[in-house]
């Protein structure tokens, strides 16, 4: 089922101010889950992001992945049509402006991904995610099937319910500054 553009639009918008009230007035930290402490090892390829705005920040999640010995990458977007690539990053690396606030890496070294941190919007008991509406994490995720997929989250992000597309694909766990959630099989 296809849902209205416009719905997903006000959907966005919502919780979109409801996150930046949050994070405005909290000072909160989102730490490594278990689940994915348990998954880290030396060579794995982590696919972190630089937040936008106040969406929350994966650094302790990414650095917990360096500190294991994995490897990272970031998000790379030439254009609202064009994939998203996971380029090589190491903390210590400057990064460029990209579009849309992205800030993204200056090397050219793309990596395919075993987990991936992600951002969204919003999220559901059911782990389907909103996100910004370009299809970006959907068309990675279908790029590389077999990442596990972990939302990064302020808790005040979930709701009910989620509209879903044919092509939305959705986490395997949300991580958020109170709770992780896992899909149950």
């Amino acid at each position: 089922m296809t849902f209205p553009h416009d719905h997903k639009q006000a959907l966005r918008a919502k919780m979109r101010a409801e996150r930046d009230r949050f994070a405005a007035s909290n000072q909160m930290v989102i730490m490594p889950p278990r689940a994915l402490l348990t998954r880290l090892k030396p060579g794995l390829i982590v696919a972190s992001y630089h937040p936008i705005g106040a969406e929350a920040d994966p650094s302790h999640l990414h650095m917990a992945a360096h500190d294991a010995g994995a490897r990272l990458a970031l998000p790379h977007v030439t254009g609202k049509a064009t994939p998203m690539r996971f380029l090589a990053w190491h903390p210590d690396h400057d990064l460029a402006e990209g579009p849309f606030g992205l800030r993204q890496p200056l090397g050219d070294e793309e990596l395919a991904p075993d987990i991936i941190l992600t951002p969204l919007i919003a999220f559901d008991r059911d782990l389907n995610r909103l996100g910004q509406g370009a299809g970006h994490y959907d068309r990675a995720f279908a790029q590389y099937p077999r990442a596990w997929r972990l939302g990064v989250a302020w808790s005040v992000q979930q709701t009910d319910s989620l509209p879903s597309d044919s092509w939305d694909i959705p986490l395997h766990a949300i991580v958020t500054e109170r709770a992780y959630l896992e899909k149950e099989d």
